[in-house]
């Protein structure tokens, strides 16, 4: 759900030699670390939280993101709360939302879906949680408020792609919820069309539950080539089956690994996998690593 951008909070630079300006790249047994940086980061934000100002935003839009309705797709209005718009300056970032009189329920950790630069508002992708508040949020109708907390993370530092040149070849790999940031990313834009090879692997279980699809002619004006990903299509899909890193795996085609940038966005263990399927083949790769759990 996009509520798992939780572990957005810290989202990994990972920058491997020999390039003479990358940092070491950390031992493949260095997850476990990552997820403790992770948790450490969650309880900083969370305190961080506790002394914020909850900003409140009536909803604008609403509806299903999927055809199968397991995708909720809504948007804010933030045309009474400039400076919070104004202050989402970068594809990646987050914030806490909740909802009012729920005060039960944790608020939830939601990746902001559109672009920066829309002081109109801010649009999200969510999958309902029983229990949680995520499932409050897929419940919600035009007009009713939710409050937000502040901008947090940095974002994806687009400076290190940039230019284009540094990074010829960019691999976007999303499952589920995580196409939020990426969405966010590819609209905000990141000279694509200046690049040789920009490819979104993007996993969903089928067509169904894939969200965005009406937006994918539009991304490939930009530069980028999507390709879909279903782990269970039915008889009638000719494209990509299995998933994202066994797709990326059968083509892999990439002409300078000196010279490749990766984001991942998703959940965590496919996340994980990526990581120890990838390391292998992208021997020297920019990597932006987003885990959601």
């Amino acid at each position: 759900m996009a509520a798992a951008a939780a572990t957005i909070s810290t989202a990994l630079h990972l920058r491997p030699s020999p390039p003479p300006h990358a940092s070491p790249l950390p031992a493949m047994g260095s997850l476990p670390f990552l997820r403790r940086r992770q948790m450490r980061s969650r309880r900083v934000a969370a305190v961080k939280q506790d002394a914020a100002v909850w900003t409140p935003a009536p909803v604008a839009s609403f509806g299903p993101a999927t055809a199968d309705g397991s995708l909720v797709h809504f948007s804010v209005d933030l045309s009474d709360a400039t400076d919070l718009a104004a202050s989402y300056t970068a594809p990646g970032q987050y914030l806490l939302i909740r909802v009012p009189g729920e005060d039960d329920l944790k608020p939830a950790f939601m990746a902001i879906a559109s672009p920066p630069g829309g002081a109109a508002g801010f649009e999200f992708l969510v999958k309902t949680v029983p229990g949680t508040t995520a499932e409050k949020l897929c419940g919600l109708r035009d007009g009713d408020v939710v409050e937000l907390g502040a901008i947090m993370g940095n974002g994806f530092p687009i400076s290190r792609i940039n230019p284009p040149d540094e990074a010829q070849t960019v691999l976007l790999f999303a499952t589920g919820t995580g196409i939020s940031p990426i969405r966010s990313l590819i609209e905000f834009g990141f000279d694509a069309d200046q690049r040789a090879d920009v490819r979104l692997y993007y996993g969903a279980r089928n067509l169904q539950t894939m969200a965005y699809q009406d937006k994918f002619t539009n991304w490939e004006s930009t530069g980028l080539k999507v390709i879909p990903v279903l782990s269970r299509a039915d008889d009638s899909w000719q494209g990509e089956r299995g998933y994202v890193q066994d797709a990326f795996l059968k083509a892999q085609n990439i002409s300078n690994h000196f010279c490749t940038g990766a984001v991942l966005c998703g959940q965590k263990q496919m996340s994980e996998v990526c990581l120890f399927s990838l390391f292998p083949i992208l021997l020297h790769i920019i990597l932006f690593c987003v885990l959601q759990s």
